[in-house]
């Protein structure tokens, strides 16, 4: 072969129908190869962006799970206590003085003239009673008297002409004893006689029902025609009365704080019905004996009413004093219940918790009294968490310098 020929067998080359010769097929290829690395270099920018949108992504959800999981809380400090406070007792109110008023004579009610709710004075009338059976036990016993008296009379004159006899000598000495004996057992007769009518007559004047003290009537439970019966065994009371001013407070007080109180000490009264107003009293007597089945102390606190505000027997609560067991204070709602028992949670320099155990001296209702286990510059978290644990990092929020009132 010459050179020629082999010239046109390494680039053949392509020609049209016309005759007229095509680029080389090399050309084709060139252009597909950068086809291909564009193709590529588009997904590997695809693949970049998705790696690096991912690892964003996974950055985000971390830090919003670390925020996430960041406590915060709020913390206050111990509080010196400078006395105990006052302890919240329930109380009841009672009448200085209180009486059931029951008949003494047995019969009819004619009228009575106090209906509850009125303000009476002592001696005042509150109902008449008919009893005809005592009127006529009064006349029987008046006219026996009578009898007696002139029986009296006549052994009197009797006994005297019979000593006159006897100083003749004219009688025995046991004629003038006869008589003598006569005139001493009419005297007797008429004492008993005596008695008999003043009996009466006291349960006469028990027809008039009248107030023992001055008060308010706080009930009437008769009417006009009621049959009534005299004592306080079976029947019952026809008026209550109670006086109402001052009024009388009796609270148990637990054993717990029984050393707390003394005579003479000054409390406060509130009644929920009555909200934002103080009524202030004063212990004037104290049980000398804790009240087994119950444990507590009755205490009775003297309260002013002059304006009637309070009534007998309405619920109030007293806030009695209470003396201090320890030298710091802290909220309530900063204790944790534990089984290992009490702790509070206690918050270091770096934001770390350490679950401190207490020993509470008094528990004061919304705050607490603790004998051991914090110091005075400690910070407390109130309303902790109850997944709270050892060693968990927190972050302030808030800080309180004062324990007292904190909620």
């Amino acid at each position: 072969m010459t050179e020629k020929t082999h010239a046109s067998l390494a680039i053949p080359a392509r020609e049209t129908e016309g005759g007229h010769a095509l680029p080389p097929r090399n050309r084709e290829w060139k252009r597909a190869k950068i086809a291909i690395w564009i193709v590529l270099a588009l997904l590997a920018v695809g693949a970049l962006r998705t790696v690096i949108a991912n690892v964003l992504q996974n950055r985000s959800v971390a830090e919003t799970t670390k925020q996430n999981a960041t406590q915060y809380v709020t913390v206050v400090s111990p509080t010196q206590t400078e006395g105990g406070g006052n302890t919240l007792l329930p109380g009841t109110l009672r009448g200085f003085v209180e009486s059931p008023i029951y008949a003494r004579s047995t019969g009819y009610l004619l009228h009575w003239y106090a209906d509850i709710g009125t303000r009476v004075k002592q001696g005042q009338l509150l109902a008449d009673l008919d009893t005809p059976e005592i009127d006529q036990e009064l006349a029987q016993a008046l006219a026996q008297r009578e009898q007696t008296s002139s029986s009296l009379g006549l052994a009197k004159s009797s006994m005297e002409r019979w000593q006159q006899l006897r100083q003749r000598d004219a009688v025995s000495q046991q004629e003038l004893d006869e008589r003598q004996s006569t005139y001493t057992q009419d005297v007797a007769n008429l004492a008993a006689a005596d008695a008999n009518v003043k009996r009466l007559q006291q349960l006469e004047s028990f027809k008039r029902i009248v107030a023992p003290f001055s008060g308010v009537v706080t009930q009437r439970n008769v009417d006009v025609g009621d049959l009534i019966d005299a004592g306080s065994g079976t029947s019952r009371a026809l008026f209550a009365l109670a006086q109402s001013d001052p009024l009388r407070v009796y609270v148990q007080l637990p054993q717990a704080y029984a050393q707390n109180v003394s005579v003479g000490q000054k409390v406060v009264v509130t009644q929920a019905e009555l909200p934002g107003q103080q009524f202030h009293g004063t212990i004037t007597h104290i049980s000398g004996a804790i009240d087994v089945p119950t444990r507590s102390l009755q205490v009775e606190v003297t309260l002013p009413n002059p304006d009637d505000k309070l009534r007998p027997g309405a619920y109030v609560q007293v806030a009695v004093p209470a003396a201090a067991h320890a030298q710091l204070m802290v909220p309530g709602n900063a204790l944790l219940f534990r089984a290992e028992g009490p702790r509070v949670a206690v918050v270091d320099a770096n934001g770390n918790v350490a679950l401190r155990k207490i020993v509470i001296a008094q528990d004061l209702g919304q705050s607490l009294e603790i004998e051991s286990g914090i110091e005075a510059n400690d910070k407390i978290i109130i309303n902790p968490s109850d997944s709270i644990a050892d060693g968990d990092h927190v972050l302030i929020t808030q800080p309180q310098k004062s324990g007292k009132g904190a909620s």
